[in-house]
């Protein structure tokens, strides 16, 4: 029996229909991140397995594709850029006006459990500020999150963000007699909160001298924890953007290295899930390079965002309605006497130099064939090269009407009518 291959679990193939879909939403990322002045960049897919060590502890190995190569050197495909984006800002922070405004995107590896919206390959944005300490550098970035949601057609109703503040929580702890050493463990307990029995939250706080009726009293104050949090609803009230902008002290983000403002662009009608999130980390470059730079950033994973345009009615129209786009062309050759092929395939030539999507028929066909071709490519017009050449016949597909005209004229003609 003939063997047989499968794509591996948690990775994707990506056939022309998929291509097109994920190509939607990288348009949209680079789109929206020009729009707001950043400029893109791009690391390695490999890198020491000791720079992720570096930022995330020994914890981190059991998620990695980690190797030996054939150097000998224990190396990783990229679980993320951050740490990267750190090595390299500080390699060359001297050349670069402050603040960095970058954005990447980019393919990325994580050994972990596949479920919905989370492969062990993936697509992410990843979009940073570094050198700003100010909080208009966080409300830029939530802006812009805020824009990109909107640009794939996502309203109020769809999304929101939620915005906290991971210090607010250490001031907190350190009031309460949470020691420095156990602030880690403490974040922690706030940030599964919302995925674990009320009983079991109880239990821990209370190894901590805490309790959870203490925690959600805390929660309750809202804004009015954190002047930072206030500064940046006060930034993106400016904006006009505060309607979607929800405080919420739940929100703390699992991992150690952020030190401030935090937040997650949250689904509210699909499936109450996170579909992007970050905030501010204004030490890791200093531990990944040596070089004081506060910096924020966020991600977006294509995984969950493309799941959530699916299943969002107004979301999936527009991009069944770039995939359709995508895919179709706008001219198509018919060639109605095979002895004039190579004045077709000039004609061609000629509109394809002129930025026309143009398709012909690679092999000899009956017109009607070649006609159904044409309709099924999406094409708008088909221009018919036969007997007459010079004369050639515009006919636009969907009104069925058509007209002659010199094949010299053609693309000035088809230019006023697209």
């Amino acid at each position: 029996m003939a063997q047989t291959f499968q794509t591996l679990k948690g990775f994707r193939d990506f056939f022309p229909e998929d291509c097109a879909a994920r190509n939607y939403v990288f348009d949209t990322w680079r789109r929206v991140a020009s729009r707001y002045g950043f400029q893109e960049y791009e690391g390695p897919i490999l890198e020491p397995t000791d720079l992720y060590r570096k930022k995330s502890g020994d914890e981190i190995a059991g998620q990695l594709f980690c190797f030996e190569d054939k150097g000998k050197r224990d190396v990783s495909m990229r679980p993320e850029l951050t740490p990267t984006l750190a090595r390299m800002a500080a390699a060359r922070q001297r050349d670069f006006k402050k603040p960095l405004k970058w954005f990447s995107i980019g393919q990325f590896f994580r050994y972990e459990k596949h479920q919905k919206g989370r492969g062990r390959e993936f697509y992410q944005f990843n979009c940073d500020i570094l050198g700003e300490e100010s909080v208009a550098a966080d409300a830029e970035l939530i802006a812009l999150s805020i824009d990109l949601m909107r640009e794939l057609g996502f309203t109020p109703d769809d999304f929101s963000i939620r915005l906290s503040d991971r210090n607010a929580w250490t001031d907190f702890a350190a009031l309460n007699g949470v020691t420095e050493e156990k602030a880690n463990d403490f974040l922690q307990i706030i940030d599964k909160l919302e995925r674990e029995r009320p009983e079991r939250s109880d239990e821990l706080l209370g190894e901590l001298g805490l309790s959870l009726q203490q925690i959600r009293d805390f929660i309750a104050t809202g804004e009015a924890a954190s002047e930072r949090i206030a500064a940046i609803k006060a930034d993106l009230t400016g904006r006009g953007l505060a309607e979607f902008v929800k405080v919420d002290l739940n929100i703390v983000r699992g991992l150690a290295y952020y030190t401030g403002a935090v937040f997650e662009v949250f689904d509210v009608s699909k499936g109450m899930r996170a579909v992007a999130g970050g905030g501010r980390y204004d030490q890791l470059v200093k531990l990944i390079g040596n070089v004081d730079m506060p910096a924020c950033g966020f991600a977006m994973g294509d995984m969950v965002i493309t799941d959530l345009i699916r299943e969002t009615a107004h979301t999936n129209e527009k991009l069944e309605a770039a995939v359709g786009e995508a895919s179709a062309i706008d001219v198509f050759v018919v060639v109605a006497d095979e002895e004039k092929r190579a004045d077709a395939l000039g004609v061609v030539q000629k509109l394809r130099n002129a930025g026309f999507r143009t398709g012909l028929p690679l092999s000899p066909a009956k017109v009607g064939k070649q006609f159904q071709s044409a309709e099924q490519s999406g094409a708008k017009h088909a221009v018919i090269v036969g007997s007459e050449f010079p004369t050639v016949s515009l006919k636009n597909l969907a009104a069925r009407e058509g007209e002659s005209c010199d094949a010299g004229e053609l693309v000035v003609k088809l230019s006023t009518i697209q």
